[in-house]
């Protein structure tokens, strides 16, 4: 069936069925309610990616309904609060979400009460020319009814009929957004990396409190998920946000006074250095699969009791980081530190606080793209690891700058820039993953390794297999960071960075 032949229409508030088909008087509606009101939850992940894709996901008794967007509803039983789409029973439910973030959990977007039912137009003969359904959905801030027809064949003109006459009566505004609007007004959408508005001449101190002050408001809304160990995304978020507020502070030279940013970047490593054994162990857990992939089955052994010691820890960092998070003393050092930013006179800024932030962005970013194609030029196969993860983190570095200050500078352009820039970030960055692992797991088995510096034969010959596949990639890594820097030192990304950043003087 094709998008024609249905159609949805979303109604703010309850839809006046008396009224509905005032436009053809040879047409009545009717509706039944099929069952009793029922509770239901809207679920989505942080992120929002249903809600941003035109999907609707419904929870309601032990049945999972979604609304995609060519407008067709979608059901089958379980539940999704809290789960991994994999961990859905299979149905057409998490067929439909094959492309959802695979590290994201469904979360609760909202909560009311819901009824179903159906509908049917006839004609004067009472035949039914149209048929279709409603759903009403009912919250503590107000309700909506979301009515789908379907065509049925030889009555296209009464569909028509019956599709204009609800849109009619529905209003402008008929769209998915209705129902968060109506239900939920006060939810808003998360932004991991929220647009930060600046002008080409506010200073660079201005545009510096703007993107600090952004930053610290995403971390602290990823504090509730950490807590809730809802996934691993919510700590890595937070980790990133607190991550690009330390970027500020090193690379924006001189826009604060050189005590203010050693005190400053001592807060925020004080932030950062409880969460980061838990999002290391993250990460292992999260390559528990592909590291069974690696070696082969005899090596299983020892990776199981490497797991099973890394869950365990897992979750006793996981309760000593959320006692952080809901102690009454983080939140007020963090109130504190947000209302430093919000009241610059608090601040203690530096000589470049007042240069325009357009010419100040320029000059940052001309001198970080340049060390950067200084340094990858010199890569090698017989290059030192540490200056590949030199250039990693210049990438980064690079990154953040011209994420902080794209609204200055053609999009277009722009965008042409940054993917090549992504591609060499990833290479690099798995390359560090391979290193940084192989190290854990060696500091692991000796962490592990008796008073004579025996280890479990298990635990061994597992840790040393993986090791040495970790090796391999980590040489394959370092091939493809040479072949994605030519990309991205191609004379035509060379040209745009020039047009772009570079300014009279440099």
């Amino acid at each position: 069936m094709s998008d024609a032949d249905n159609d949805l229409v979303v109604f703010p508030g309850a839809f006046d069925l008396d009224v509905a088909l005032q436009a053809d008087s040879n047409l009545t509606l009717q509706a039944e309610l099929h069952q009793q009101k029922k509770p239901f939850v809207i679920l989505d992940d942080h992120d929002q990616s249903l809600r941003n894709s035109g999907c609707l996901l419904i929870e309601s008794g032990n049945r999972l309904q979604l609304l995609q967007p060519d407008q067709v509803w979608v059901s089958q039983a379980g539940k999704g609060y809290g789960k991994f789409v994999n961990e859905l029973p299979d149905g057409p439910v998490r067929d439909s979400l094959a492309g959802f973030p695979p590290l994201r959990a469904l979360t609760e977007i909202g909560r009311g009460i819901i009824e179903t039912g159906s509908l049917a137009a006839l004609d004067e003969l009472q035949k039914t020319v149209v048929r279709g359904s409603f759903v009403v959905l009912r919250s503590d801030a107000g309700q909506v009814s979301l009515a789908s027809i379907q065509r049925l064949r030889g009555y296209d003109r009464a569909f028509e009929t019956v599709k204009g006459s609800l849109r009619s009566m529905a209003g402008p505004h008929h769209g998915l957004e209705t129902v968060f609007g109506a239900l939920f007004p006060n939810v808003e959408q998360y932004q991991a990396k929220p647009t930060i508005h600046f002008g080409k001449l506010e200073p660079a101190s201005e545009a510096a409190t703007e993107i600090i002050r952004t930053f610290i408001a995403v971390a602290r809304k990823n504090e509730a998920g950490v807590i809730a160990d809802i996934d691993t995304e919510f700590l890595h978020d937070y980790r990133v946000s607190l991550r690009r507020v330390r970027s500020v502070l090193s690379l924006f030279k001189g826009v604060f006074s050189d005590q203010e940013t050693a005190e400053l970047k001592r807060i925020f490593s004080d932030l950062m250095s409880p969460t980061g054994r838990l999002r290391d162990l993250d990460v292992y857990l999260l390559e528990r699969e592909s590291y069974f992939k690696l070696v082969p089955p005899s090596l299983h052994a020892g990776l199981g009791k490497m797991f099973d010691q890394f869950e365990t820890e897992r979750a006793r960092e996981q309760k000593k980081l959320s006692r952080r998070f809901r102690s009454a003393s983080y939140d007020q050092s963090m109130k504190e530190l947000a209302a430093q930013f919000d009241d610059p006179t608090r601040l203690e800024f530096g000589q470049n606080a007042d240069l325009g932030a357009y010419k100040y962005a320029c000059s940052l970013i001309w001198k970080r793209y340049r060390k950067v194609c200084k340094l990858a030029r010199s890569i090698d196969p017989e290059t030192p690891d540490e200056a590949v993860h030199e250039l990693r983190i210049h990438c980064k570095k690079l990154r953040y700058l011209m994420e902080f200050f794209a609204q200055l500078f053609d999009a277009k352009a722009f965008k042409t820039i940054i993917k090549p820039l992504k591609r060499l970030q990833d290479n690099l960055g798995a390359f560090n993953d391979c290193s940084v692992q192989q190290d854990a797991l060696l500091a692991f088995a000796v962490q592990q390794s008796s008073s004579s510096g025996q280890v479990d034969a298990n635990l061994g010959l597992s840790v040393g297999g993986l090791i040495a596949i970790l090796n391999q990639r980590q040489q394959a890594e370092r091939e493809r960071v040479v072949s994605n820097f030519q990309h991205f030192d191609s004379p035509d990304i060379r040209e745009l960075f020039r047009i772009l950043f570079q300014t009279p003087g440099d």
